[in-house]
């Protein structure tokens, strides 16, 4: 089956989804991945994509209404503006300027959802993109570190790239300064042609510092994925200001809960102790999931 983070189906149409499960099941097969691990199952984190499939709602209503609405009003102002500029009245040449770059921060607004959007009319137009081999037969695979993780997907998606994409990731040093400048340089690269950006994690699935468990990933978005996080307008100075301020400490004692609750519940679920037992870390997390924290940090 497929899920999404909160235990809901993805597909609404069961023939669809039981065709995309048999061409992930056959690349799976294609790759040696059964014999390999010596398993009939698999539970794979991964991301499908586009946002659109499944979050046509979420679209119409928070991302296209607010990019035609403001585009729509602008473009009027923008027109009046310039007409009384014409008549010569103080002031009105610095509005007109202001009303402009809002403008252009909502089409840079409408340009950045619309990368993640594109029509779907069958099976071919999915794209799903594996991170993590959670769990098979027997055995959590968190002991593995995560350049294993990703050498083993990419073996995977390499027996079905039309609908399978492998994530480029580089393993970076931090002692080592020209490696770090490498990775930043990669990243600028990714967020100018329009990427999401990077996420970065520890080497080790599970990673433990000085103060216990090591948060898991840390996103670090682009500039332009990020206004349609955080709204058109929030790299205006007065915006970021506010931003930079955030408490973030409840989100990620949150997320480690979370992860360390979704481990259990995973090693459990393989040492097939009773559902009941499952639950408990399952529930545990949907209810951290239900805190009241702006989803936006």
């Amino acid at each position: 089956a497929c899920f999404t983070r909160t235990g809901r189906n993805f597909f609404n149409d069961s023939a669809l989804e039981n065709a995309f499960l048999n061409r992930v099941q056959l690349a799976l097969t294609h790759s040696g991945f059964w014999k390999k691990f010596n398993t009939d199952w698999v539970c794979l984190d991964t991301e499908l994509m586009p946002w659109s499939a499944k979050a046509q709602s979420l679209l119409k209503d928070q991302y296209a209404s607010v990019g035609a609405s403001a585009s729509a009003a602008l473009a009027d102002v923008i027109g009046n503006l310039e007409i009384t500029q014409k008549r010569g009245i103080d002031g009105v040449g610095q509005l007109l300027e202001s009303y402009m770059a809002k403008s252009e921060m909502i089409g840079d607004y409408t340009k950045a959802y619309g990368n993640y959007c594109w029509p779907v009319n069958g099976l071919d137009d999915y794209k799903l993109a594996p991170f993590h081999i959670l769990a098979t037969d027997g055995e959590t695979h968190m002991n593995k570190n995560h350049k294993w993780h990703m050498e083993t997907i990419k073996s995977i998606c390499e027996a079905d790239p039309k609908l399978m994409v492998a994530t480029p990731y580089q393993l970076i040093d931090l002692d080592d300064d020209s490696q770090i400048e490498s990775a930043i340089a990669w990243w600028t690269e990714l967020t100018e042609k329009g990427g999401e950006g990077m996420v970065v994690k520890p080497l080790d699935f599970v990673a433990h510092g000085k103060k216990g468990l090591v948060q898991p990933a840390i996103k670090c978005r682009g500039k332009e994925y990020l206004r349609i996080i955080y709204g058109p307008e929030y790299t205006l100075q007065e915006n970021l200001k506010v931003l930079k301020n955030r408490g973030l400490g409840r989100k990620r004692s949150l997320a480690l809960r979370e992860f360390a609750l979704g481990l259990e519940a995973l090693d459990r679920f393989v040492k097939k102790e009773p559902l009941r037992k499952v639950h408990e870390c399952v529930f545990g997390v949907l209810a951290l999931e239900s805190e009241a924290v702006d989803p936006r940090l």
